[in-house]
């Protein structure tokens, strides 16, 4: 064949860190998979696999994540390559690392192909990760809190319909801090990125908040103009 390479090379995968938000317990959760085959059979792992010759790495990312869990149809955003020499025993792997960001009751999962299982942990308790997939999801964590400072990306976790508690709740899981309540609300209200509903919860036990909605059209129009979203 022309233009072959004559070095040795290394193989390519992709995987995935997945967060999403558990409506009733308010807690971050990610979705990993029990992996079906060796090595570390019976293990919990980031979804994700080998990069085909005809495929881009994120069309790769995307249909192992389809493929091993069911979800679809996600945004991904690349996270960080990882290529420390041993990090795989079959062969010497580099991989490219995406996270995305979903609403988990919108995204039913089950195991498919090499996957026995697929389940959601909340991400302080996760049980003992395959390969060097640990790491992956601490650069993912410390990606997210920094970047959901910047970037209105905490939306995705959320309902489309929501309340100011529950999106307040959901950045101080995130950024692992309490924020009060009067600046958190005189801050997000001023951006004039929340569309107020004339709805309200249903059934709840305690009084019945008002409801909002993200408009990321006006948010998209606004970056173009320099808007700057900071929390």
């Amino acid at each position: 064949m022309p233009y072959t390479y004559e070095f040795p090379r290394p193989s390519l995968t992709v995987d995935c860190v997945v967060f999403g938000l558990d409506q009733q317990s308010m807690q971050l959760q990610l979705m990993l998979i029990e992996r079906k085959l060796t090595p570390f059979q019976g293990m919990w792992a980031l979804p994700g696999g080998f990069v085909r010759m005809e495929e881009s790495l994120e069309e790769a990312a995307l249909r192992e994540l389809r493929e091993e869990t069911g979800i679809d149809k996600v945004y991904l955003e690349q996270l960080y390559t990882f290529g420390d020499v041993n990090r795989d025993p079959r062969d010497r792997v580099v991989t490219v690392a995406y996270y995305a960001l979903v609403n988990l009751w919108e995204h039913p999962i089950f195991a498919a192909t090499d996957a026995s299982d697929a389940a959601w942990f909340t991400v302080n308790q996760l049980p003992p990760l395959a390969f060097d997939h640990e790491r992956l999801v601490q650069v993912a964590l410390t990606r997210l809190k920094g970047k959901v400072r910047y970037e209105p990306i905490g939306f995705e976790l959320l309902p489309k319909k929501f309340t100011l508690s529950q999106l307040q709740r959901l950045y101080e899981i995130v950024l692992g801090q309490e924020l009060d309540k009067r600046n958190f609300r005189k801050k997000i209200l001023k951006m004039d990125l929340l569309v107020q509903l004339d709805e309200t919860q249903k059934e709840v036990s305690h009084r019945a908040a008002r409801l909002y909605q993200f408009d990321e059209d006006k948010y998209r129009q606004l970056k173009k103009n320099g808007f700057n979203f900071e929390l």
